[in-house]
């Protein structure tokens, strides 16, 4: 049977063109420390090429689909202190690939394997010194062109084709991602509950302690690492967009944001919920709350096949514009109707970021946001608030298998003419949302967003 990978390969190959060769390398490692490197993860691209995770590797594939694996060599010493080696020997039929060597050779088969090619295919800007090994890999080649060898003339971006391929997710991937979730969505009910119950029993809680149930959480589910350093934000620290967790206090009275997922299999779940510390919110944390939820719900009501990426950002901050100026964070006599408040971004003191992005095994994955068949239409407008001008392209048109966050929010800092009401309370709800025929599918809902549910659940 053949693999997933060697499929994948097989799709990749056949649009790399005659004469094509693509070189694909994972992720080095990183020492940290004296003797100790950062936590090993593969690069993405090789991942989703072959399913090996193993660092020192690469893969070369040409056009006819001649796939060749160079990996580390079995070294009993070596696995001793560093694990387990798959080896060249059973890479073949353990990866589907048609030859496989140890890395060390990886210059001299490769200054073989580039002869006679016209293009090389290779993922640029995303391993530092590649550019410059593909031209020392490139070079034998050239030496050799008195001998009437071709050196490919042309090199191309891999990641176009693979980003393309990474958007669409087939029914293995979104298991995958639909079980990442479930775990992910484990982790912050854990961490809800965990920071009622230790202020009702008068304890000192922290932003880590509630990190730690998430990790507990993630690891116990079976997941391999958090998909990202996790966020979690107490009080005013919620209002830092990329706050990491620390050892600021919990308290009973204020909201606690946390978005965090884990990463299961290569594969990335991202959540954001945000929560009473005690368990019952304020008047002030429910309005706001209320209102970002709305605006969610009008952003997953806009996510179907056939709507626009921009669309539900279109239509959450049409909904948080209104509730801006109800809610009086916005004062209607300065800014005018909610139309001002969109066409001028008046909104954007509050409501900084977009409300979505792409999802799978990067949690900014890959794949463009332009509609391909339609890069040539562009427009201009000038920004209000930056007064440049801005080129824009139609974005692009949501298909079944896509995967992307729908994450609104709203940040609230003290500033002149904002209630004081609501100063200091940062909101962000976040789910992941499967693209289908007829709407979206929100994979990540076993953790709750309604406010009333929230509470029971902190109960």
């Amino acid at each position: 049977m053949t693999s997933i990978h060697a499929q994948r390969r097989a799709r990749l190959a056949a649009q790399l063109g005659e004469g094509g060769i693509a070189i694909v390398p994972t992720a080095p490692q990183y020492p940290r420390n004296r003797d100790n490197d950062y936590l090993y993860r593969h690069d993405s691209y090789f991942y989703y090429l072959t399913g090996f995770t193993e660092p020192n590797a690469c893969l070369v594939l040409t056009a006819e689909g001649h796939a060749t694996l160079l990996c580390q060599p079995k070294d009993l010493e070596r696995e001793i202190w560093d694990g387990y080696r798959l080896g060249p020997e059973a890479a073949v039929a353990a990866l589907q690939v048609d030859e496989a060597y140890p890395i060390g050779q990886l210059s001299e088969r490769l200054a073989r394997l580039l002869e006679n090619r016209r293009c090389v295919w290779w993922p640029f800007a995303t391993h530092e010194g590649l550019a410059q090994r593909v031209e020392n890999w490139l070079a034998p080649v050239r030496a050799r062109v008195r001998a009437g060898v071709l050196c490919p003339d042309q090199q191309r971006d891999l990641c176009v084709l693979l980003d393309e391929m990474r958007l669409f997710k087939d029914t293995s991937e979104l298991a995958t991602m639909r079980r990442a979730a479930q775990i992910s969505a484990g982790g912050h009910v854990r961490a809800m509950q965990t920071s009622a119950r230790m202020l009702r029993a008068g304890g000192d809680v922290r932003e880590y302690h509630l990190d730690a149930e998430l990790l507990h959480a993630f690891r116990s589910g079976g997941a391999q690492y958090p998909a990202y350093e996790s966020i979690v934000a107490a009080g005013a620290n919620a209002c830092v967009l990329h706050y990491r967790a620390g050892d600021t206090p919990v308290r009973a009275g204020e909201l606690v944001l946390i978005d965090a997922g884990c990463e299961l299999d290569g594969y990335a779940a991202d959540i954001t919920r945000t929560f009473p510390a005690d368990g019952r919110f304020t008047g002030p944390q429910r309005a706001l709350y209320e209102l970002v939820l709305a605006s969610q719900q009008a952003a997953v009501d806009a996510t179907r096949a056939g709507a626009r990426f921009n669309d539900p950002h279109d239509a959450t901050v049409a909904v948080l514009a209104q509730g801006l100026l109800d809610l009086g964070l916005l004062d209607a006599n300065k800014v005018g109707s909610a139309q001002d408040v969109i066409a001028q971004r008046a909104y954007f003191a509050f409501y900084m970021h977009r409300t979505s992005h792409w999802l799978g095994m990067d949690v900014h994955d890959c794949g463009s946001y332009v509609e391909p068949t339609e890069q040539g239409r562009t427009s201009e407008r000038r920004d209000p608030l930056s007064g440049e001008t801005v080129t824009d392209r139609p974005s692009r048109i949501l298909r079944p298998g896509m995967v992307l966050t729908i994450e609104p929010g709203l940040y609230v800092r003290p500033a002149e003419g904002v209630p004081e009401r609501f100063w200091n309370i940062g909101i962000r709800i976040e789910d992941d949302a499967v693209v289908t025929d007829g709407g979206c599918e929100l994979i990540t809902r076993d953790v709750p967003v309604d406010p009333d549910a929230i509470e029971a659940l902190m109960r």
